[in-house]
């Protein structure tokens, strides 16, 4: 996969996607998939954003197949209610790119059903809304499941004693352990899938270090990692690089099912995609499981 790039995707005509969030990484992802022939839905919580992605996509591709649905994955409500709109809109789903995400809030928050915010928006709400799109996934052609994870997944641990760091609000760690359980659900889901004969790729995926704007808007454009976001904007790789690895897991014929992505230089920083390292604490199969049945009796959603 030597210098992949978004002009190897191949033609994306018929295939229909879900991308969660509408800047950055999510944008890029969009866009790129869009550009291939793909019919592209755009989630997110803000109507505003939602709509200024469509408007810039469909400028730069006028022949897009693109809309925004809102989701608010901090909200199990309304992850239910955007995955009901669509089943009542379609028979299919060929592709679903977890992508949307919150970074180290510098004080501990909640989501709408009481999760600590990163592990409730950058977990539990992805992985309620896999399983109430995994019937339009099944039914979908090729379909594939595609999970963001982060390089600080690398050193990061799941507290099964405090989750929701109800003890121990730590933003760098809270922030690493709900991008390890996103890691874990990927593979877990793949072990699933092939058990059960669901017929639906899992594959993960992450962006090294990237130019978006998610350090700007939990911990705040005046914080530590926002100033270092700003001033020292050149030690980050577009947004456009960073969802290499995503499009490449998205679409590649040649990426496999329980396998991760990343950059290939400087640490899986940056560069083009290549398989990156799992770290052994993804690999615990029984910790997977643990997780997965936790998740289910949490969100109330069943695979």
């Amino acid at each position: 996969m030597a210098k992949w790039t978004a002009s190897d995707i191949p033609a994306q005509s018929g295939r229909s996607a879900v991308v969660t969030g509408t800047g950055g990484l999510g944008f890029e992802t969009a866009l790129a998939l869009a550009r291939a022939g793909c019919e592209v839905i755009i989630a997110g919580r803000n109507p505003e954003k939602g709509a200024a992605a469509v408007a810039e996509i469909a400028g730069k591709v006028p022949a897009a197949k693109i809309r925004f649905e809102p989701l608010d994955l901090a909200s199990l409500v309304s992850v239910a209610d955007f995955a009901a709109r669509l089943h009542s809109q379609r028979g299919h789903l060929d592709l679903l790119v977890n992508n949307a995400g919150v970074m180290t809030p510098p004080k501990r928050l909640e989501t709408a059903d009481g999760f600590e915010l990163q592990l409730g928006t950058n977990y539990f709400g992805h992985f309620a809304l896999t399983g109430h799109l995994m019937p339009l996934l099944r039914a979908g052609r090729d379909a594939r499941v595609v999970t963001l994870s982060s390089i600080a997944a690398q050193s990061a641990t799941l507290d099964f004693d405090d989750l929701g760091a109800t003890n121990s609000y730590k933003p760098m760690a809270v922030y690493g352990q709900s991008k390890l359980a996103c890691l874990m659900f990927a593979l877990e889901l793949q072990r699933r899938s092939e058990a059960a004969g669901w017929g639906v790729t899992s594959i993960a995926a992450h962006p090294g270090i990237s130019r978006t704007d998610l350090l700007h808007n939990a911990p705040g454009r005046r914080s530590v990692v926002g100033l270092t976001r700003s001033l020292l904007w050149f030690l980050f790789q577009p947004a456009a690089q960073g969802a290499l690895p995503t499009l490449y897991a998205a679409t590649s014929p040649d990426a496999k099912g329980g396998a991760y992505y990343g950059p290939d230089k400087l640490g899986e920083t940056r560069g083009y995609p290549t398989d990156a390292k799992i770290p052994p604490q993804a690999l615990d199969a029984t910790a997977a499981a643990r997780l997965w049945e936790l998740s289910e009796r949490y969100t109330g959603v069943g695979f």
